[in-house]
């Protein structure tokens, strides 16, 4: 299989995409970018203002931090695929509807069935609660690697939460703990490897 082709695919259905309204609110979809064959798969919620306007993920100011914690561990972006859960921005930055997510959610599991990541890095709660259990509050499990069993493919895939980088920028204390759980990374793939 060429990933990226299969990848570029998924791509130009996102872009035709009008299940929901947030495909006609629009100014470009934003399906992810990245390293077609990534140990490691970084997932968000949904796109921002500057990402709806360049139709990449995490271009902002949230993505300039994000940018540096990715060096901070020694990768680059074209190391890593980054993505979100919902591929078209919400109005107001507003958080997802389930309708939305339910609509998006299936491009996104072909993104990682093609990429097959070794890691998935949520970035904040709402990414995280689409792959763990709600039982888990994310200020007790960042930076905890969690495995679980896929129950539609049964695939065990071991997921990261970690805080999402905008929310450092309004709680500028947590950037610490969020440079300590990025730089747990390498040792987390190194164990599943």
């Amino acid at each position: 299989m060429d990933k990226q082709k299969e990848l570029d695919k998924i791509a130009n259905e996102i872009v035709k995409c009008q299940k929901c309204p947030l495909g006609q609110q629009r100014t470009k979809a934003v399906s992810g970018e990245g390293y077609p064959n990534a140990q490691i798969m970084f997932v968000g919620e949904a796109p921002g203002k500057q990402e709806d306007l360049q139709g990449k993920p995490f271009v902002g100011t949230a993505g300039k931090l994000l940018d540096e914690l990715i060096l901070l561990i020694g990768l680059k972006r074209k190391d890593i695929f980054i993505t979100n859960i919902v591929k078209c921005r919400p109005p107001a930055n507003r958080d997802p509807l389930p309708q939305e997510i339910d609509f998006c959610l299936p491009y996104l599991e072909r993104q990682i069935e093609i990429i097959q990541p070794k890691l998935i890095v949520t970035l904040g709660r709402h990414a995280m609660y689409q792959f763990l259990p709600d039982r888990f509050k994310i200020s007790q499990v960042h930076g905890q690697p969690k495995k679980m069993i896929n129950s539609k493919t049964g695939v065990s895939q071991v997921y990261y939460p970690v805080y999402h980088p905008a929310a450092v920028l309004y709680r500028p204390a947590w950037r610490e703990v969020l440079e300590k759980d990025f730089k747990r990374i390498p040792k987390v793939l190194e164990k599943i490897s």
